[in-house]
């Protein structure tokens, strides 16, 4: 079901039809009507949604009714009905085959291509920053290269989903107009019908209700019921109407909402590929330039560094050198420490000779006394040996 169906094809205005003429019908047609009853608020709403030659055609064909044509009542506003089962199945069939869930895997991995791209810290030191430099830059083109060409792929893909979605949103313009015209013709059946279940019940079955209660004959009275029954029937199958004209009525809303999902995801893709992808080449040459200029620095940086620790270096060990100088140079021959030191050392030993000699000088003295004691006994053991 629906696929054969074509949207270019839909009638441009609401269409009404009933089945084949009977001579009930014409004899409808040419009965009087009497004057209408206080129309209901759910009526006036209806009629209020038709413009005035809509109106007149409601009125036109509510005469062509005949509730006494069991087959015309059954396929009341059938066509109608059919027509828009087919147009939601088709309808249907056109949401079911798109596929936004690839468009945004898509754009997510545009995304992340886009993030891919980073720019690495290099070692730090200004010898490591002349070893790698240069193939810092190149990995950076290179890597660059790649990425562009998996966002040049996926940027095809998504300017032919944005064709497709521009195709869709326009295509549901025509399915909203033609879910509008079904739900005006429809519309027009419901109050065609109403009238002309009024018109009946007011008159033609009031006749055979009167004509059976006057005659008491037992076909009258089944005539009068079987009207009512086509009557009741009528209203039934009006009601079902009521109920296909609901959903056309939704229909519409549902419509727009995914014709506005469609414009936005057309929206995004068109920004994603006029302004974001755009923007990131622009970013990545700046990134590129950037490095450049940033590598210069670097280095002129570092050999300034090395430069100013050179100074500082030479600076210092000038200051040492010259103080040093300066205190040699004012320095005397002997350090007055020196003399210092030499002097107690004299002194001291001097005292320690003075010292030396006083006890020597006693000590050769007690010698000298000792001797001449032992000089005097050995004199005198010698004369008491000779007088023996």
């Amino acid at each position: 079901m629906g696929e054969d169906f074509n949207f270019d094809a839909a009638p441009a205005a609401p269409s009404l039809s009933f089945g084949e003429e009977s001579p009930a019908a014409a004899a409808v047609q040419e009965a009087p009507v009497e004057p209408q009853k206080e129309k209901d608020n759910g009526n006036l709403a209806m009629e209020a949604q038709l413009s005035a030659e809509e109106l007149k055609q409601v009125d036109d064909f509510s005469k062509q009714i005949d509730i006494s044509n069991t087959t015309g009542i059954m396929n009341y506003g059938v066509g109608t009905q059919k027509k828009l089962a087919d147009f939601s199945e088709k309808a249907i069939d056109n949401v079911r085959t798109k596929d936004m869930g690839q468009v945004g895997d898509m754009i997510t991995n545009l995304v992340t291509q886009l993030k891919s791209f980073e720019i690495m810290e290099d070692e730090k030191g200004i010898k490591a920053l002349f070893k790698k430099s240069a193939n810092k830059i190149e990995g950076m083109k290179a890597k660059y290269s790649k990425v562009e060409t998996n966002v040049e792929t996926i940027a095809n893909e998504l300017e032919k989903h944005q064709v497709t979605l521009m195709k869709d949103v326009e295509l549901l313009d025509r399915m909203y107009d033609l879910n509008l015209n079904y739900y005006k013709e429809l519309t027009m059946y419901i109050l065609a019908g109403k009238k002309r279940l009024e018109e009946e019940r007011s008159t033609t079955l009031v006749e055979l209700q009167k004509k059976a209660e006057a005659s008491g004959l037992p076909e009258d009275a089944e005539k009068a019921k079987d009207f009512a029954n086509k009557c009741d029937r009528f209203e039934k199958k009006i009601y079902d109407l009521e109920l296909t004209r609901t959903i056309a009525m939704q229909t519409g809303p549902q419509i727009r909402m995914v014709q506005s999902s469609d414009t936005v995801m057309a929206e995004k893709i068109q920004s994603t590929i006029v302004n974001t992808i755009p923007l990131w080449k622009n970013q990545m040459v700046i990134a590129i330039g950037i490095e450049h200029a940033t590598q210069a620095a670097q280095a002129e940086r570092e050999v300034n560094d090395m430069t100013n620790k050179l100074l500082k270096a030479n600076a210092d060990a000038l200051k040492v050198a010259t103080i040093e100088s300066a205190k040699e140079a004012e320095r005397g021959i002997v350090d007055i420490e020196t003399l210092k030191h030499t002097n107690e050392s004299l002194i001291t030993t001097l005292d320690e000779v003075l010292k030396i000699q006083t006890e020597g000088k006693a000590k050769r003295r007690e010698a000298e006394a000792e001797l001449a004691q032992i000089e005097a006994q050995l004199k005198d053991k010698l004369l008491q040996a000779a007088k023996q």
